[in-house]
């Protein structure tokens, strides 16, 4: 029996290994191709190694556009749209399980309910709002259309409730106040859940295309997104140039992914353990 066991053990392994490897292809080819000449991209039949190594596409990406404004740009939106969502989510969420108001809940799931709608349903009501307050074409309007998540806060709620409610009422006897509770108490042990919500927000907003091509209409205000479509010509696209501005631009997500990993298994693990 027991040898059965490991036999369907690593084949489940296998499977998942060429899973992985499978996921990985898309990645792999988009490295490449930002080697290669723009005619080898596309070329019949596909290589997977290109005969030379064309390094110069790399500088020929920072000399044609300004890719470091695009970034500058991008880093800006995204990280103040994601601080930004990170307290108005933890606050709420807070506000939705460590204190007792009347119609909490009918509130919290008529919020949550929001997830629901598309945004292309309420795209065209909310472009003439940001309008009429001025906030066309500058990256302020775009940060306060995102600066709220009905998302980010169920989040986040789900797993301030697993942090017993003794620990908030001990605090209060004590003398804390609510904020004081949620900083020294719900706060820290909230950092799984934070996290998890930093690597979804941050993705999001980095590569969110569509909000600034809407509302971004200024060269020197424009993101990464959008650099990579000025690699696209009314005659043609130069492949081997968008990718790698994709490969530049795929950079900055790895890295906090990586930073915020140890954070995210930690909050999947507690979260099966509690659950």
């Amino acid at each position: 029996m027991k040898a059965r066991e490991k036999t369907m053990k690593n084949i489940l392994v296998a499977a998942l290994v060429l899973l992985s490897l499978l996921m990985l292809v898309p990645f792999y080819w988009m490295v490449i191709s930002s080697l290669k000449l723009n005619k080898d991209v596309f070329s019949i039949p596909m290589k997977w190694w290109p005969d030379e190594m064309h390094w110069e596409n790399y500088q020929t990406i920072w000399k044609k556009l300004p890719l470091l404004t695009f970034f500058l740009n991008t880093a800006k939106l995204t990280i103040c749209t994601t601080a930004i969502q990170l307290c108005t989510s933890c606050f709420a969420a807070y506000g939705f399980t460590k204190t007792k108001f009347k119609g909490r809940d009918l509130i919290f799931l008529m919020y949550v309910t929001t997830i629901a709608v598309p945004w292309q349903v309420y795209m065209i009501p909310q472009f003439i709002l940001v309008s009429k307050m001025g906030l066309n074409d500058t990256h302020l309007g775009l940060i306060l259309m995102q600066a709220f998540s009905a998302f980010g806060v169920f989040l986040i709620r789900q797993f301030y409730i697993s942090i017993p409610d003794e620990l908030c009422e001990a605090a209060r006897i004590d003398g804390l106040t609510e904020f004081g509770i949620f900083r020294r108490i719900v706060f820290p042990l909230g950092k799984p859940a934070m996290a998890t919500l930093v690597i979804f927000t941050f993705t999001t907003v980095w590569n969110d295309f569509m909000g600034p091509l809407i509302y971004l209409k200024t060269k020197e205000l424009k993101t990464i997104q959008l650099g990579i479509r000025m690699f696209i010509s009314q005659y043609g696209a130069d492949y081997a140039w968008i990718m790698a501005a994709s490969v530049c631009s795929l950079i900055p997500v790895v890295i906090v992914f990586l930073s915020c990993q140890k954070f995210f298994v930690e909050g999947v693990a507690a979260s099966g353990i509690k659950g």
